[in-house]
């Protein structure tokens, strides 16, 4: 659905492609580091929750209360959701779908097969979606051919990925939390 709203955007804008690019490859052809750099920006605890990290839900909830801005504590599966079947923005009404099909999902297919299906739909450019298009955008290589670095730095673009570069200052400082996180992440 995300991939429909931007080929019309672009089409309205002009803009060419018109289409997003895009080339869905299976997981084994996707770095392991890139996995690990994925669950450790987005989603740390995604093998061992049923599709709602509710630790993370609660830290959001607290710093909304503290007075900080409203941050995200969406789970790849949850992102999985909304990317497949539902809209950018931010809604009631968008989110009880989202829940919905986060259960959905998690009842019909594997943790893996979740991730792999999140890694092939993630923006990570205008008009650049899914893994293996990100690695030849951004590094003119394979997704099975990143470096940590290189993985570390894609990762650190999920959250604004029209509005930051992973050759940027904010791509680098997050890449570097991401590093640190990533010998916790399982070598799935």
């Amino acid at each position: 659905m995300v991939m429909l709203l931007r080929t019309l955007q672009r089409w309205f804008d002009g803009e060419r492609p018109v289409y997003p690019r895009r080339r869905p490859v299976p997981i084994t052809h996707i770095s392991p580091y890139l996995r690990r750099a994925v669950l450790a920006a987005e989603d740390a605890r995604f093998y061992g929750h049923f599709g709602f990290d509710f630790h993370e839900i609660a830290r959001a909830i607290d710093a909304y209360d503290q007075g900080k801005g409203l941050r995200g504590a969406s789970t790849i599966t949850q992102q999985t959701a909304k990317n497949l079947f539902l809209w950018d923005g931010r809604s009631w009404l968008r989110k009880g779908l989202e829940a919905y099909l986060t259960l959905v999902l998690e009842a019909l297919l594997p943790k893996d097969r979740i991730l792999e299906i999140y890694l092939n739909l993630a923006e990570w450019g205008d008009a650049v979606f899914g893994a293996e298009m990100a690695a030849e955008v951004h590094y003119g290589k394979a997704a099975v051919a990143l470096s940590r670095q290189e993985a570390a730095r894609l990762a650190a673009i999920l959250p604004n990925p029209r509005g930051w570069k992973v050759d940027d200052s904010v791509a680098r400082r997050r890449a570097r939390i991401i590093l640190g996180r990533m010998p916790q992440q399982g070598a799935r």
